[in-house]
């Protein structure tokens, strides 16, 4: 019985929504700027609405090749606003490498960072795989679906704290509603520390991409 109640204890429910717009500045050099709202929809055993955080950040990357950039971020969380937790400052640096075959892209992004928060850093390494393709034919038109679904590792690094490890897995489809615009959905699973004590999260997640 005690097994059962922490289980479920450990389980909350979270709605993300994202709005992302990509320039492409040049032929080699692409940046990226993003807003993102997260709600709890249910925690501690009971349904409810709460504006958990408010997260800005920005991406620049340098394109290598087809398959190949680097990327840089800076990353500004607020939750002292909503009284939820400590505000964050994260810097980012990423290798994403991509190929695709026959209508699939396979996607494989390396991932460091370092999280400032008010009373301590964390360093965290991240790997994720993705797979995306479109659901008609092998080439994605205006107006079709796609699927994209991404599986990912992260280790937590802080002092004195013993190193956590997390696991996500995210399913989406996507709507390529004009040349310029895409809209997702889908949901996400984290299983969070849980080489400690585990926490399990379910996200629903929708977001909005524009390039201009």
């Amino acid at each position: 019985m005690w097994v059962f109640s922490g289980a479920q204890e450990s389980f909350r429910a979270l709605a993300e929504t994202s709005i992302a717009i990509n320039h492409k500045v040049s032929k080699n050099y692409n940046v990226n700027f993003a807003t993102r709202s997260r709600s709890f929809l249910y925690r501690n055993q009971t349904l409810q609405y709460q504006q958990q955080q408010l997260d800005i950040f920005h991406f620049s990357t340098l394109v290598l090749d087809y398959s190949h950039d680097l990327s840089f971020g800076i990353y500004y969380r607020n939750r002292d606003i909503f009284d939820t937790g400590s505000d964050e400052l994260r810097l980012t640096q990423q290798f994403n490498y991509k190929k695709q075959k026959l209508g699939v892209r396979f996607g494989h992004r390396f991932r460091s960072e370092q999280r400032f928060f008010n009373d301590r850093t964390v360093f965290r390494q991240r790997y994720r795989f993705t797979i995306d393709f479109p659901l008609n034919g092998e080439k994605l038109d205006i107006g079709e679906l796609y699927f994209v679904s991404s599986l990912e590792g992260l280790l937590n690094l802080s002092k004195p704290d013993i190193p956590e490890i997390d696991q996500r897995t995210t399913v989406q489809i996507g709507w390529q509603l004009t040349e310029n615009l895409k809209l997702q959905a889908g949901l996400e699973y984290r299983l969070e520390s849980f080489n400690v004590e585990a926490q399990n999260n379910l996200f629903v997640l929708s977001s909005g991409i524009l390039k201009i």
